[in-house]
């Protein structure tokens, strides 16, 4: 219980620190090379740079303080399309599947997955943080159980979920903006 409530204090200093950081109106545009050169859009240019396949692609998180993290981003690049809300769904459930693919080959059955909701993010491109779930933190507030990717649903507020494995489903944990300190750094 300690380790939950170390968790949330985290999670909440966190968050007061990146409260400047909603980039829900991204300027991000292929189209226009000038925009893509702002930090919010570093995510963006990998995504340009990668070939058209496979659909998601995976990068070694560059933060120095999350060795054990790696991203989970959609090859699609568009203007304005900056979560997934934005993205079809045939994009939702590749990029769902790849990033279980890759913490199942990472963690086995400890695996976790998160995304930020659109208050906290710094970065316009879709992506999701692959690690290894922490232990103690799973909540039964507002979880929802779903038998796979394609079941994963889209927060209705922008806000952000953590996913993983259980009995043979995945736990869908919504409602937090900063849904990463679940994960092992």
């Amino acid at each position: 219980m300690a380790a939950v409530r170390v968790l949330g204090l985290l999670a909440a200093l966190i968050a007061a620190s990146l409260a400047c950081a909603e980039v829900s109106g991204c300027g991000c545009d292929p189209a226009a090379p000038l925009s893509m050169q702002a930090r919010e859009c570093s995510l963006t240019r990998e995504a340009v740079a990668q070939p058209a396949t496979p659909p998601v692609f995976f990068l070694k998180d560059i933060n120095p303080t999350k060795p054990n993290r790696w991203l989970a981003l959609p090859r699609a690049v568009r203007k304005g399309m900056t979560g997934l809300a934005t993205m079809t769904p045939e994009e939702r459930l590749q990029l769902w599947t790849g990033a279980i693919r890759k913490a199942k080959e990472m963690w086995g059955d400890q695996w976790g997955l998160a995304m930020n909701g659109d208050e906290v993010r710094t970065q316009c491109q879709p992506h999701v943080h692959v690690g290894k779930l922490l232990d103690g933190v799973e909540s039964d507030n507002n979880t929802i159980v779903v038998d796979g990717p394609a079941q994963i649903p889209v927060p209705r507020d922008g806000g952000g979920l953590w996913i993983h494995p259980r009995d043979g489903k995945l736990h869908v944990h919504l409602g937090a903006q900063l849904a990463e300190p679940v994960l092992l750094r």
